[in-house]
């Protein structure tokens, strides 16, 4: 692997974090600096924390960093679920959105014990 954009869990962090700026131009003016900013600021950071921890190029601080990335998905999962129980987010897009969350989680997971076993 020559670069941290041949990982896959950071492609799908791209594709998460395009998704939530598509889902957050239907949100209500008024949130543009509330949860339409934070959703916004944290999806982006799942990615660019692989991306760090990756350019960092020692495996303890690339272990870091996609830890850091582990807590920025919980968060996104947690601004999903209020933004859902406040009428934001509809069902389908909830499903979607936690349903793409939960894969990443899986592979952040997975690529922290790759790392450790070496």
């Amino acid at each position: 692997m020559n670069s941290y954009k041949d990982l896959k869990v950071w492609q799908m962090a791209i594709d998460l974090a395009v998704d939530c700026y598509q889902l957050t131009r239907k949100f209500p003016k008024e949130e543009v600096y509330g949860l339409t900013a934070h959703i916004r600021r944290v999806a982006t950071s799942i990615a660019a924390n692989i991306a760090e921890g990756h350019g960092r190029e020692v495996t303890g601080s690339f272990i870091q960093f996609l830890r850091i990335s582990q807590g920025s998905l919980k968060e996104l999962e947690t601004h999903m679920l209020i933004s859902h129980r406040i009428g934001l987010i509809d069902e389908s897009e909830f499903g979607k959105m936690t349903g793409k969350c939960d894969e990443i989680g899986r592979m952040i997971r997975a690529l922290i014990r790759s790392l450790q076993e070496k």
